[in-house]
């Protein structure tokens, strides 16, 4: 079978959506389907083709102020020339879910990662503009599948129409990842954050925090637009913040066993798989 996947970001870039569309075509190629994964790359740095896990990769240049709504019309163009038996389209909240909708596949199965809010106050009011338009998502899509029941409550309040077709399929840990980690040597308790470095995921509030904690670092990684603005933060806290990024999945593993506690402060999230995931080291969260 030929399956699509479509969306935003794609690795290297770290999110929780980046890490779905990779296990979902991995496991699939290695049951013999025919994957492909069709992404963007507003930096235009990446391999316009490659093959990762024995999953076609294909990247598009893209508008994306502020790593949001990743336009692309080549990759609309693309997407309408090449037929697929399913179409897998992830992220209500960028364009290239939109665009899967012109693909002619036999089937699309739409993953809205949907927050029911735009991330800033700008972006909410844009993300009621595009109602009508994302709406269209929807009405196409054979099968709706949410992470969580609380953002399929947000689908079926905001989009009531489809609330009878849409389902939910709670993301995955790999347990056996989890098993004996070795955590790294400290000097003090670590406090640990991974993700994008966006303001809605709240990572200045751990930061304005570090003052009444003492014998505590923050470990910080991930990277995003707001990444500037965390550092000056991060300048007033007496270095208690490390900020990390392209790690090694090993590497990511032993930084959630070596966590005292891990914190996810967003605002705004459909799931949040980094803490399954520190929850799977055995470390206490607080979101």
């Amino acid at each position: 079978m030929e399956i699509t996947q479509v969306c935003p970001r794609y690795k290297p870039h770290i999110g929780g959506v980046e890490t779905v569309v990779e296990e979902i075509g991995r496991r699939l190629a290695a049951k013999g389907h025919e994957v492909s994964v069709v992404t963007t790359d507003p930096s235009r740095s990446l391999p316009r083709e490659e093959t990762i896990d024995g999953v076609r990769v294909h990247r598009f240049p893209a508008y994306a102020p502020g790593d949001a709504y990743y336009l692309s019309l080549s990759l609309r163009s693309y997407l309408r020339k090449h037929p697929s038996d399913v179409v897998h389209a992830h992220g209500y909240h960028a364009f290239p879910a939109l665009f899967a909708t012109a693909c002619p596949a036999r089937r699309l199965v739409f993953t809205p990662h949907y927050h029911g809010h735009g991330h800033t106050p700008a972006r909410d009011v844009l993300l009621r503009s595009y109602r009508l338009l994302g709406r269209r998502i929807f009405d196409r899509a054979d099968a709706i599948v949410c992470d969580s029941a609380f953002e399929r409550g947000l689908v079926c309040r905001d989009f009531p129409k489809h609330c009878a077709r849409t389902g939910v399929v709670p993301l995955g840990i790999n347990r056996r990842e989890f098993a004996a980690l070795q955590p790294y040597p400290k000097d003090a308790r670590v406090l640990l954050y991974v993700g994008r470095l966006e303001e809605y995921k709240g990572v200045q509030h751990a930061i304005g925090a570090l003052p009444y904690l003492p014998g505590y670092e923050l470990v910080v990684i991930g990277r995003g637009p707001y990444r500037a603005e965390l550092k000056k933060l991060a300048a007033a806290s007496g270095g208690k913040v490390r900020f990390l990024e392209g790690l090694l999945r090993s590497e990511l593993l032993r930084w959630y066993a070596t966590a005292d506690a891990f914190v996810m402060l967003s605002g705004f999230e459909a799931y949040g798989i980094t803490v399954a995931e520190a929850l799977a080291a055995g470390t206490p969260c607080v979101v």
